[in-house]
């Protein structure tokens, strides 16, 4: 079968590189255009960009829905994976058989732009990906397939986006084969739908009143973006790697102790692995503390 990916993020990888390897022809690639990104604001390419080019695969970066549909129908079959860009129906029907979504959740539970994150900050024990038929709603046409995936209590955002990708691409290549043999996607139930709206920045603040496990999910959910932040001394830090504590501290209340930097929370204390300083690279939490040199009353918030 001809087909083409529209994809942004590094996600997509291990799916693009499972077609490649695969008996179906993958004939393009279609990415958003390059973007300026870090301090000096230059043009950087997608990751999907940057595969193409390194597997000597076509890539387009459509600037118009016209320009996307006329890519669109030269396949027999589109695959979306975080492409980036709401795709009209016209684009969607464009290919031969229409075109298929790689969604990193069990729908129709976490519709949206973040279901990894989502997943984890509600503490769900059960993830997985689903491939459905893409129509005119928010990933709610019919499924293919679903492939489940049980979470451990401390996975991360960024170790379940890996975790996923690889299961993800095995569900593709089953998915593809389903379609040539003439199968049907079954129609997908509104029953129990939630919502995995995007996270900003400003969501990615940890409020240190909130009960320890509430937080240590919210910082597991947002590693490493947006990035869980807090405030010291008036300048923004990144967290990660926080465990529950059985200590008791005030509300955002700082210490270090037996080589572990604890933090207050309404209920008990987590202690931090990692800290990000505002301008500076992520380093130990012990390191951190070396060169903040903590005093009595220092608290995060």
């Amino acid at each position: 079968m001809r087909i083409a990916v529209a994809a942004t993020p590094e996600v997509a990888i291990d799916s693009l590189n499972a077609l490649l390897a695969s008996e179906n022809e993958l004939a393009l690639v279609i990415t958003q255009p390059d973007k300026p990104a870090g301090r000096g604001r230059e043009m950087k390419e997608s990751p999907v960009s940057e595969w193409a080019h390194s597997a000597g695969i076509a890539c387009h970066k459509p600037e118009t829905n016209e320009d996307f549909t006329n890519l669109a129908a030269t396949v027999d079959l589109m695959i979306t994976i975080g492409y980036g860009k709401i795709l009209s129906l016209d684009e969607l029907s464009a290919p031969t058989r229409g075109s298929i979504n790689l969604h990193f959740s069990l729908l129709p539970r976490w519709r949206g732009a973040a279901p990894v994150q989502r997943a984890i900050e509600a503490g769900d024990s059960v993830s997985g990906v689903t491939i459905f038929h893409l129509d005119e709603g928010m990933d709610t046409g019919p499924i293919y397939l679903m492939k489940r995936f049980a979470l451990d209590d401390d996975i991360t955002s960024d170790e379940l986006f890996s975790e996923l990708s690889e299961l993800g691409a095995e569900a593709l290549i089953e998915t593809i084969s389903i379609i040539e043999d003439g199968g049907k996607p079954t129609p997908q139930s509104s029953d129990q739908a939630t919502k995995a709206a995007k996270i900003s920045k400003a969501e990615a603040e940890i409020n240190w009143n909130e009960d320890a496990n509430v937080i240590a999910r919210k910082i597991r959910a947002f590693t490493s973006a947006p990035g869980a932040w807090t405030t010291f001394r008036g300048s923004t830090v990144k967290i990660d790697t926080p465990v529950v504590e059985e200590l008791t501290l005030n509300t955002g209340e700082l210490l270090f102790q037996d080589k572990k930097l604890f933090v207050g929370t309404q209920s008990t204390a987590i202690s931090l692995g990692y800290i990000t300083p505002q301008g500076k690279s992520r380093m130990e939490s012990q390191s951190w503390v070396n060169g903040a040199r903590l005093q009595s009353g220092d608290h995060f918030g």
